[in-house]
């Protein structure tokens, strides 16, 4: 069963990224939104593990909490999906489950 995780915390200020990236299974879903997008930046400090991560498991960013924070799509991981509100209802719709890490 697919799982789509969330998380919202910065890499810099928890491990909850790195966690859900180490327990979460392959074919899974994970979604940054928030200060968590610091994590899919190229330029981060987790980019290699997230890199690592994205060869088996989606990694999508929320676009508008990536735009607020005064970054762009050119300036993350290459495979990392951004996705507007609509599709964070369509990710929430496609995956069976939802799992946050708050």
């Amino acid at each position: 069963m697919a799982v789509l995780h969330t998380t919202n915390k910065s890499p810099l200020q928890t491990r909850d990224l790195e966690s859900c990236l180490r327990l979460s299974r392959p074919g899974c879903g994970v979604l940054l939104i928030e200060d968590a997008v610091y994590g899919a930046l190229a330029a981060g400090t987790i980019a290699a593990t997230l890199a690592e991560a994205a060869g088996q498991r989606r990694i999508y960013v929320l676009g508008p909490d990536l735009a607020a924070r005064g970054f762009t799509a050119e300036q993350l991981i290459p495979g990392v999906e951004v996705v507007d509100y609509g599709g964070f209802v369509d990710l929430a719709v496609e995956y069976h489950h939802v799992q946050a890490w708050v």
